[in-house]
């Protein structure tokens, strides 16, 4: 597995399809957080954003490899294992670029809450704020494992439905996500932070689900 890892991190490297989906996620940062701004709104933004990146880098992953690459990674370790290897390299590459956006959001924004006075515990609410990156990462995995190949593989089909799942993710009250980004939102307003572990939980046990069920249909469907 170690090996598959390495080999689909090179090529998604390499291929420099990451670009679009990190550039994008650059440019909702730097329109939806500003320096000075609560801490606390912006890590509930920092995390939101990054659901439909999540989701986008499944869809370059599980598509980046040519047909002829696939069919021989596929033979020597079984389809199960080389699509769940493209996976998890996009859970990864997700999960790296918001650590990394967390971790830049909270030092330039203002530990206070929404009304500029109370103050905010810095690391209990970076912590709050990257599991909740964690939370939406694993949700825009499991959105983008439902909506790529071999659930959906026509990209007529696949990308509204990506794009619909990623939304419908991030406002439908009970998803894990909007649990999460709405606990660092409100408690902006009372300076309170919420760590939110059973939206991860939930998050990863979807996940897991949802991965599962595209890796048992890829010994069925050929690209």
């Amino acid at each position: 597995m170690t090996a598959l890892l390495r080999y689909q991190t090179a090529l998604l490297v390499r291929s420099q399809r990451w670009l679009p989906p990190f550039l994008l996620y650059a440019v909702f940062l730097g329109i939806g957080v500003q320096g000075g701004q609560p801490l606390l709104d912006s890590l509930g933004y920092t995390a939101a954003f990054l659901l439909p990146v999540a989701a986008w880098l499944v869809r370059i992953c599980v598509s980046n490899e040519p047909p002829a690459a696939r069919t021989v990674v596929a033979a020597a370790v079984g389809p199960a294992r080389a699509h769940l290897a493209c996976v998890l390299v996009a859970l990864a590459g997700a999960a790296l670029l918001g650590t990394t956006a967390t971790a830049l959001v909270t030092f330039i924004s203002d530990p206070v809450g929404s009304d500029r006075h109370k103050r905010v515990p810095v690391l209990e609410a970076a912590g709050a704020g990257l599991l909740a990156v964690l939370t939406c990462a694993l949700l825009g995995v499991a959105v983008g494992a439902l909506t790529a190949w071999p659930v959906l593989r026509s990209p007529g089909r696949a990308v509204p439905a990506l794009l619909l799942a990623a939304l419908l993710a991030l406002v439908a009250t009970g998803s894990p996500a909007h649990a999460a980004v709405s606990g660092l939102v409100d408690g902006s307003h009372s300076a309170t932070v919420h760590v939110p572990i059973l939206p991860l939980v939930a998050a990863a046990v979807l996940s897991a689900a949802a991965i599962a069920a595209a890796c048992a249909l890829t010994s069925r469907r050929s690209p």
